[in-house]
C-alpha cells in the first residue's frame, strides 16, 4: 500500500525542516515547499536517504499568487496528501510604526492568505477523502499582542481563531485541525528578519526540536491549540472556559445597564 504524504510549507528550514524530519520517520511520504529548490532537493535527498520515504521538492513563492494556487491545487488533487503543515511565514522587524508598509503586507498575506487558501484547501480535501490533519503554525503572541509588532500579532490571532473555529466544523469528518502557539524558538527566521536574538533570555528559547516534538504530542492527544512551553495546561482551559462564559452576554437586544445613562443622554 502506498504512503500518505504530507505537505509541509517552509520546509527548506527551521520549523517546516524538524516537522518535515519528524512526519518522515512516522512513515509519511513529504512534499516539501519553500522557495530554494536547491535547498528543498538537499533536504529530500536526505529524508529519503534515512527513512526510506519518497521526498519531493516542489519550489514556490507562496507570496506570489500564482504559485499559491499551484500548491492548493496540489492538495486538492492528489489523494495521497492526508497532512498539511503551514509553517511558511516571515518575522517582523520591528514595530508597527518603524516597518515599511510593503513588509508588513508581506508578513500578513503569508500568515493569513497564504494559510487560509491553504488550510480550506486541505479541510475540503481531506473531508472528501474521510480524514487527514493540519497544522498551523501561530505564535504565543495572539495571547499578548501588546507586547508585539501588532500586524504580527494579529495575523497569529486569526491563525488560532480559524483552528477554534474549524476544530468544531470539522470534528464530524474525521479531520483533525491544530494551532501551534510557540514562544522564541531558535531558528533563522531571526538572522531573515535582521533581529538580534541575543538579547533574549536563553531561558526563553526554545530549540526547535524540542517544539515541534512538543506539539507533535499535543496533535496526538487531541489538542486544537498546543503551548509547547505551557506546563500548567489548567491555565489555558480557564482562559478558555472565561471565553466561553462571555457568550450568553454577547449579543442582547438591548445595552448593557452600564451604558444606559448614555444612551438616554442620546
Amino acid at each position: 500500500m502506498s504512503r500518505p504524504i504530507a505537505l509541509i510549507t517552509g520546509a527548506s528550514s527551521g520549523i517546516g525542516a524538524v516537522y518535515a524530519d519528524r512526519l518522515a520517520s512516522r512513515g509519511y511520504d513529504l512534499i516539501l515547499v519553500a522557495r530554494d529548490l536547491d535547498r528543498l532537493r538537499t533536504s529530500a535527498n536526505a529524508l529519503a536517504g534515512k527513512y526510506a520515504v519518497a521526498a519531493t521538492p516542489l519550489s514556490a513563492d507562496l507570496a506570489k499568487p500564482e504559485d499559491l494556487e499551484r500548491v492548493a491545487q496540489r492538495i486538492r488533487e492528489d489523494e495521497a496528501i492526508s497532512f498539511l503543515v503551514n509553517s511558511a511565514g516571515v518575522a517582523p522587524s520591528g514595530t508597527v510604526l518603524n516597518s515599511s508598509e510593503a513588509d508588513l503586507d508581506r508578513m500578513v498575506f503569508l500568515s493569513v492568505d497564504v494559510l487560509h487558501t491553504l488550510t480550506v484547501a486541505a479541510a475540503k480535501a481531506f473531508s472528501a477523502r474521510g480524514g487527514g490533519g493540519i497544522v498551523n503554525l501561530a505564535s504565543v503572541v495572539a495571547l499578548m499582542p501588546e507586547k508585539f509588532n501588532g500586524s504580527y500579532a494579529a495575523a497569529k490571532s486569526f491563525v488560532l481563531t480559524l483552528a477554534q473555529s474549524l476544530a468544531s466544523e470539522l470534528d464530524t469528518k474525521d479531520v483533525r485541525i491544530q494551532a501551534v502557539m510557540p514562544g522564541f524558538t531558535r531558528t533563522e527566521i531571526f538572522e531573515r528578519a535582521g533581529v538580534d536574538s541575543s538579547g533574549i533570555p536563553a531561558g526563553m528559547m526554545m530549540d526547535v526540536g524540542h517544539m515541534v516534538d512538543a506539539a507533535l504530542a499535543g496533535f496526538d492527544m487531541g489538542e486544537v491549540v498546543t503551548i509547547p512551553s505551557l506546563s500548567d495546561d489548567g491555565l489555558w482551559t480557564t482562559l478558555d472556559a472565561a471565553r466561553h462564559a462571555l457568550a450568553p452576554h454577547l449579543s442582547l437586544e438591548k445595552p448593557a445597564s452600564r451604558y444606559m445613562h448614555e444612551v438616554a443622554a442620546e
